[in-house]
Parts: C-alpha cells; structure tokens; sequence
C-alpha cells in the first residue's frame, strides 16, 4: 500500500476509535508516540497506557449496545486538509491536518463543539507506519459540556 495511505489511514482509525469510546484502541495508535495537546497540558502522555488514562481522564463515554468497545462519544471526529510529507527515504513523516468535532446527545442539538489542528510524526517500525508524535492545537471551542469531564484550561 502507498505511504500516503497508510498514514491517512492511521489518522482515519484515530477518529473512528475515538468516536466509538475506544480509548484503548486510541492508546495502542499511540505505543510508540507522544502525545501533547495546547492550550493547558504541561507534560506529554507517552506510550498506550498514558494516552489510554488521559482519554479516559478527560472524556466523557456513554453507553452503547450497538458499538463494540459497549461505549460511544456521540461525536464525529472530522479531519480534514491533510498534508502528507515523507522523508526521502520514507522512514519517517509528518503531517498537518484540521479537525472538526461534531456532538449530539439527548440534551445537546447535533452542533459542532471544538475545532483545531493535529501536527502527528510519524515513524516505519518493523516496515509498518507508526505514530511517534500528536501534537493538538485547539482553535475553537463550543459547548463541550457533554464531552468533557475536565476544564480545557
């Protein structure tokens, strides 16, 4: 498969495993990577087991019979204008992309809730491509009561 597949691909299995309330799915994504988000977190969460606790720390899981980590966000993680760039050798990437978060519950109208950037690394290990960085930019905020169980800061 093409690098640039592969690597969309991995941001793609991102959104669909967060929006299924699947944060150990979410923390395997991340074994061999940081992750740091801005504004608030001082330290980045490394490796699956950090970035499971701090998806399980931060946002709130309802639940669902009909997905099968028993969990849902009601959201839809969009992520759009992905920019692919592989080193020459094709050993490591970055990329830059946008993402929408839309949310819907019983008590909040389908409404967009927080808009940013994602700045990922990405590394070939075992000649498959891996996350070694996510970097998360918030550009927008909107009512994220029904999301998360922390303050953004």
């Amino acid at each position: 498969m093409n690098d640039h597949v592969e690597i969309a691909n991995l941001i793609y299995t991102y959104a669909e495993r967060i929006d299924l309330g699947d944060f150990e799915g979410v923390g395997q994504l991340f074994e061999h990577a940081e992750v740091t988000a801005e504004p608030g977190e001082a330290a980045p969460n490394a490796g699956s087991a950090a970035v499971t606790e701090m998806f399980t720390t931060w946002t709130k899981r309802f639940p669902s019979a009909v997905n099968p980590s028993g969990y849902t966000l009601h959201t839809k993680h969009v992520t759009t204008n992905v920019q692919i760039y592989v080193d020459g050798p094709g050993e490591t990437a970055r990329t830059r992309s946008y993402f929408t978060v839309f949310m819907q519950t019983d008590t909040l109208a389908l409404q967009p809730i927080i808009a940013g950037r994602y700045h990922d690394e990405f590394r070939k290990i075992d000649g498959a491509w891996c996350f070694t960085r996510r970097h998360m930019i918030t550009d927008l905020v909107g009512d994220l009561s029904e999301h998360l169980l922390l303050s953004l800061g």
